[in-house]
């Protein structure tokens, strides 16, 4: 299902190690495409590899961004000579005092706000764009709920591509001006992200949206390939091994799918040994189809309305959400959420224990770890790894009712000292 027009031919394609479109659902294989839905069955379709031998040398020799695992995504040898943001590499914190403070024995923070934009969305979009070039699209353009939104306006400034992005129009103002400052068109549109992504949709089969690259819609088979180099670099990080138990923010899902494709090629070219690990699912109770439909063992995801400040999680109608159940049940993990207030008292926990101020997705993992710890569902002398995918400066509004000098004194000593008794 070809949805934008393009002049190029797949022979004149340049995706490295990636040589087809795989169908999730049903297994068909496909050319390479601006393609997201399978034309046999509608399934998703992702990305299809035939790997060459990659060793940990090769991988440690190159740049320190998601670029060292050229080799192991669909982009070409020399992407790291291109204009692209070149994120990733971002610290895997070891967070002894927050371990303490929750009575673990080892735990590890990946914390992605070190990327360009400062969230995880950069590791995607940097596919996406290759992708775009490949296919001679001139426009980037994106659904979003902020922090997609960002990256995209980066990176289209960046290669010297247009840009016009899509948001709900009640986003966190940090993130609105994060996406207009870089240039493009920025759209807001009154509804829910699930509104938006429809209308971006309905665009991108009509003319206005020809030769536009829709990165979470056309491009999203090579878009979501990004969120496995979180997966190697965790790895790499961990010196070559992979975590007992991991948290993983959920929006669509497709971030903790990819991770836990990412681990499995791992295992598969022999860079790590097999072993188990589990991954567990966090949501805000206000935005939790997935954790609804883990808790009443369902399979299917029931649509929900959000109504949560965790706004970069707020997607309704999850489009990985059963893949994310499956996962969660294979690896012995589980989907949980938290409350609004669970998720400011996690942010600012992290920030107190480790000076890391997450976002409201940060504090969602963060909250939901701690309860896991606390009902006993998490094995706390298990080596674990929690997400922070984006920074807190651009949630304020969410911590912004405890923000408030502790002292407002007259310059003197004495005056300090009686704000000290």
């Amino acid at each position: 299902m070809a949805l934008a027009s393009t002049e190029t031919t797949t022979t004149s394609l340049d995706f490295g190690p990636a040589v087809a479109l795989s169908c999730r659902e049903c297994g068909a294989r496909s050319p390479l495409g601006p393609d997201f839905a399978c034309t046999e069955c509608f399934g998703p379709l992702e990305i299809a590899y035939e790997f060459p031998r990659v060793t940990r040398e090769q991988i440690a020799a190159g740049p320190a961004n998601i670029w060292r695992y050229r080799a192991l995504l669909p982009v070409p040898a020399d992407v790291a000579s291109k204009r692209n943001m070149a994120p990733g590499w971002t610290k895997l914190v070891k967070a002894d005092n927050l371990a303490r403070e929750l009575g673990l024995r080892s735990l590890h923070v990946k914390d992605d706000s070190g990327n360009p934009t400062h969230s995880f969305k950069d590791r995607v979009v940097a596919i996406a764009v290759e992708a775009a070039r490949n296919f001679g699209f001139h426009t980037l353009s994106c659904s979003s709920t902020g922090n997609l939104a960002g990256a995209v306006t980066a990176a289209a400034a960046r290669a010297g591509l247009d840009a016009c992005v899509f948001i709900p129009s009640d986003l966190e103002q940090a993130k609105i001006v994060m996406a207009s400052v870089y240039g493009g068109r920025l759209v807001a549109i009154d509804g829910s992200y699930d509104d938006v992504n429809r209308f971006c949709s309905e665009l991108i089969g009509d003319e206005l949206g020809d030769r536009w690259g829709f990165v979470n819609v056309n491009l999203r088979p090579y878009y979501a390939e990004g969120s496995k180099t979180l997966a190697y670099e965790i790895a790499e990080q961990l010196g070559w091994r992979l975590p007992d138990q991991i948290v993983v923010p959920v929006a669509s899902g497709s971030q903790l799918t990819k991770i836990d494709k990412g681990f499995k090629e791992l295992v598969a070219l022999g860079l790590v040994e097999d072993r188990p690990y589990k991954i567990f699912a966090a949501q805000a109770e206000g935005c939790s189809p997935v954790s609804a439909a883990y808790k009443a063992g369902h399979d299917v995801i029931r649509p929900v309305k959000p109504d949560t400040i965790a706004k970069s999680l707020a997607i309704g109608n999850p489009a990985d959400g059963p893949y994310v159940l499956d996962i969660a049940r294979r690896t012995g993990g589980a989907v949980e959420d938290v409350t609004d207030a669970e998720i400011v008292d996690a942010i600012r926990l992290l920030a107190r224990t480790e000076g890391i101020f997450a976002e409201t997705a940060g504090g969602v993992t963060v909250g939901v770890l701690r309860k896991l710890v606390a009902e006993g569902r998490l094995d706390p002398d298990a080596e674990t790894v929690v997400l922070n995918t984006g920074e807190g400066l651009k949630t304020l509004d969410a911590v912004a009712d405890h923000a408030r000098p502790t002292a407002v004194i007259r310059p003197s000593l004495d005056a300090f000292r009686a704000a000290l008794a």
